[in-house]
C-alpha cells in the first residue's frame, strides 16, 4: 500500500477504537502517558502561562487538558473524527481553553492553514510512529512555530520499543543465588517495515506502527531546520515493578520505552 492507503486505513481503525482509547486513557492518560510521557514532555516544555501550543495527535485531549490547566492557549487536533468528538465531550473545549480540530497530520497544507507563526510551542505525543510520513508534520511546524519556540515530542524509544521487540525472561543460578531477569531482544533496527501491533490489552482492533530508527527520526526534523537541544530516556521505576506483574515495560526499569526530546529552530 502507499502512504495515502495505510494513512486512510489507518484512520478508520482510529475511528473504530476511539471509545476504548479514550476508557482507556480517561481524563489523565493511561499508565504509560502519567508515568512517562506527561512528566518528561512538561519537564522539556517548560510551559509560560498565556503561551499559544499546538498539540499534534492529541486524542482524547489528555495532554491538551493538562496544557490547559498550566495556563496555556491550546489548538489540539487529530485525523481521527471520532477521538476529537469523545475529547469534546469529556471536557467542552471552550470551557477548557482548547480549540479541537480534525486534521491529518500527514497534510501539510492542512497544518499550515491553522497559522503561520502563530504558536510558542508545539507538542506531539506518541503520534509520530503512528505516521506512515513524518516530513510533512515536521516542514508545517517549523512556518507554525514563532521565532525561538519549540517542539516537545516523545515517541516509542525505536532502539528498544520498535516493531519487533521480544521480551525475554530467564532464570540464572549463581553461587547458589537463584534470581531471575527480564530483557528485550531485538532482531532488526535499521530497516523494519510497517506492522499491525496490538497495542493495548484488549484492543478491539491493532493499528500500523511506523518504526524509524534515530537517524531517520531526527533527521527528518533537521532537514525542516530544527535543532536537537534536549533529550530525556524515561522508564519505569521500581516501585512501578514491584506492583507489577508478568512481562511488561513495567518490569524493565533499566531499559526506556519511551523517547522524549526538545527540538528548536536553527
Amino acid at each position: 500500500m502507499d502512504i495515502k492507503q495505510l494513512n486512510d486505513e489507518g484512520r478508520e481503525l482510529w475511528n473504530r477504537k476511539a471509545a476504548f482509547w479514550d476508557n482507556l486513557h480517561g481524563d489523565r492518560g493511561n499508565q504509560f502517558h502519567r508515568r512517562l510521557v506527561e512528566p518528561t514532555v512538561f519537564q522539556l516544555l517548560q510551559l509560560r502561562p498565556g503561551e499559544a501550543v499546538l498539540d499534534i495527535g492529541c486524542g482524547n485531549g489528555a495532554l491538551a487538558r493538562r496544557l490547559a490547566a498550566q495556563g496555556a492557549r491550546v489548538t489540539a487536533f487529530d485525523f481521527s473524527e471520532e477521538l476529537i468528538r469523545l475529547a469534546k465531550r469529556r471536557h467542552p473545549g471552550d470551557a477548557a481553553g482548547i480549540e479541537y480540530r480534525v486534521i491529518d497530520a500527514t497534510d501539510e497544507d492542512a497544518m499550515l492553514q491553522l497559522g503561520a507563526g502563530r504558536f510558542d510551542a508545539i507538542t506531539c505525543t506518541m503520534t509520530l510512529m503512528d505516521l506512515p510520513t513524518i516530513q510533512p508534520l515536521f516542514r508545517a511546524s517549523a512556518r507554525l512555530l514563532r521565532a525561538g519556540a519549540r517542539f516537545v515530542f516523545a515517541t516509542q524509544h525505536p532502539a528498544f520499543n520498535s516493531n519487533n521487540p521480544i521480551f525475554v525472561q530467564e532464570k540464572e543460578d549463581r553461587d547458589g543465588v537463584v534470581s531471575e531477569h527480564l530483557a528485550v531482544k531485538l532482531r532488526a533496527y535499521l530497516d523494519l517495515p510497517p506492522v499491525k501491533g496490538a497495542g493495548a490489552p484488549a484492543e478491539p482492533a491493532p493499528h500500523y506502527y511506523y518504526h524509524r530508527p534515530l537517524c531517520e527520526l531526527l533527521g527528518a526534523a533537521f532537514a525542516a531546520g530544527f535543532v536537537l537541544d534536549g533529550l530525556l530516556e524515561p522508564a519505569f521505576s521500581e516501585s512501578d515493578a514491584a506492583q507489577s506483574e508478568g512481562l511488561t515495560w513495567l518490569k524493565l526499569k533499566q531499559i526506556p520505552p519511551v523517547l522524549t526530546g526538545r527540538l528548536r529552530l536553527g
